[in-house]
């Protein structure tokens, strides 16, 4: 009766079941390490929102650069605003609006850090410049969420030259630290207070959302299984379906009716 399992039509069906089940238990064990890494990334986030402020000297180095662990932890530093070396970061979107962030060094006796004083509305020329308000005069404390540099790799964005004069795509201290008289510590500075407070100042850029921690991949990767299970019971529906609908077929042969018949 189930010889039927090795005709070419069903030869092709085990194949492609054979074939997709090995692929649905991949995808959702990708969906899973996801889940798990999202899950990390949006825990240690978290964590670092909430701790407290540490001197910028404790996480960060001049020359160095600023390890993912270390990612939007609080951190304060005293010194002076080189306005003289400000620039702008283009296509930045706050608030459904395209702006830029402005960014300037803040010069201390042992380096400077690059600082994100905040974001700025575009004007309505794209390469023109924009209203900044201007960086305060003296000495300030500042306190921000300390940032690794950005790269095309973490940011998505294609770097690119040809720009106006003092307008960037990318904050990366490595390679803005080139043309200043002075050395950088690594990454920068994302303000959220200052003192003495500037009477006027971009708007402070947000605090970051932590996210839902991959909850998304992990409902994913269950649904990958149950794309297995839902193969599986539909391959052996089908093979009862057929062995029940040629049994039928037996029974209602002539060689069967005419036996009815006498």
């Amino acid at each position: 009766m189930y010889r039927f399992l090795l005709t070419p039509r069903w030869v092709a069906l085990h194949v492609v079941v054979l074939l997709v089940i090995p692929a649905f238990v991949f995808l959702g064990r990708w969906q899973f390490g996801r889940y798990e890494e999202r899950s990390s990334a949006s825990d240690r986030t978290s964590a670092n929102l909430a701790a407290g402020p540490v001197p910028l000297a404790d996480l960060a180095v001049v020359g160095g650069a600023v390890p993912e662990r270390d990612k939007f932890r609080a951190v304060t530093v005293r010194g002076s605003y080189d306005a003289s070396h400000e620039w702008l970061v283009r296509r930045r979107t706050q608030n459904q609006r395209v702006g830029f962030y402005v960014v300037t060094p803040l010069v201390t006796p042992t380096g400077a850090v690059l600082v994100n004083r905040g974001w700025v509305a575009a004007g309505t020329d794209a390469d023109g410049t924009p209203s900044v308000p201007a960086a305060p005069a003296g000495e300030v404390s500042v306190t921000g969420r300390l940032r690794p540099a950005e790269t095309e790799e973490t940011t998505g964005i294609e770097d690119r030259a040809g720009l106006p004069p003092k307008q960037i795509l990318l904050i990366n201290d490595s390679v803005l630290g080139a043309g200043l008289p002075y050395r950088l510590y690594g990454g920068f500075v994302e303000l959220s207070a200052q003192e003495p407070a500037a009477a006027s100042a971009p708007e402070p850029v947000p605090e970051p959302d932590a996210g839902n921690g991959g909850g998304l991949n992990l409902a994913y990767g269950v649904q990958w299984w149950m794309f297995i299970g839902i193969a599986i019971g539909g391959w052996l529906l089908l093979i009862r379906r057929e062995a029940r609908d040629l049994r039928a077929a037996a029974q209602s042969s002539p060689e069967s009716v005419q036996s009815t018949a006498r």
